[in-house]
């Protein structure tokens, strides 16, 4: 199994590549979406997963179905992770607030960045469906926070008050994406 780079590791800091639309349902994609929900089911604090997290210079990322039921009451489970290929954010909300966040490739540092309340993401999923969904709160900062992560920015580059907390602490802290 792949492990979660941290983030020293210089492919955090580049941007991800797009994925041919006709790649998508292809072998390669799909093993990539297969070892991503893999690593991420390993995280029992994990909401969600960026391709170069685990070494994939790739423009995808997975959120979690659990935190996708926590986040949206209105949400029916699909029983399965919802994957974002070449996601792009069309809309955020002008509203900002101060979350807490963390996040698997920066092990136990927590902080508060300012997101929009409000977002709208655009891409495929990985049947290569083209995708449109709004969200708010939890989701649209996981939205917010997974497509940094695409283009080489790490919440630690605007977070305030970064603080340790390791994980026999966490009780009560954000989640990590």
């Amino acid at each position: 199994m792949k492990d979660i780079l941290q983030y020293e590791h210089p492919i955090l800091r580049g941007k991800a590549k797009e994925v041919p639309t006709s790649d998508i349902t292809g072998p390669e994609i799909q093993k990539v979406i297969s070892e991503m929900k893999e690593v991420m089911a390993t995280q029992e604090d994990g909401v969600a997963i960026a391709a170069p997290q685990i070494g994939y210079p790739l423009c995808i990322f997975i959120v979690s179905d659990n935190v996708m039921k926590e986040a949206d009451k209105e949400y029916k489970s699909i029983g399965r992770d919802l994957v974002f290929i070449n996601p792009k954010i069309s809309k955020l909300s002008r509203d900002k607030h101060e979350v807490e966040e963390g996040c698997l490739s920066v092990r136990w540092k927590y902080g508060k960045v300012k997101r929009s309340i409000k977002a709208t993401i655009e891409g495929y999923n990985e049947l290569g469906e083209k995708v449109i969904r709004g969200a708010s709160g939890l989701l649209a900062q996981i939205f917010q926070h997974e497509t940094e992560h695409l283009n080489g920015i790490l919440f630690i580059d605007k977070a305030k008050d970064i603080e340790d907390i390791p994980p026999e602490e966490l009780e009560g802290h954000a989640k990590n994406e």
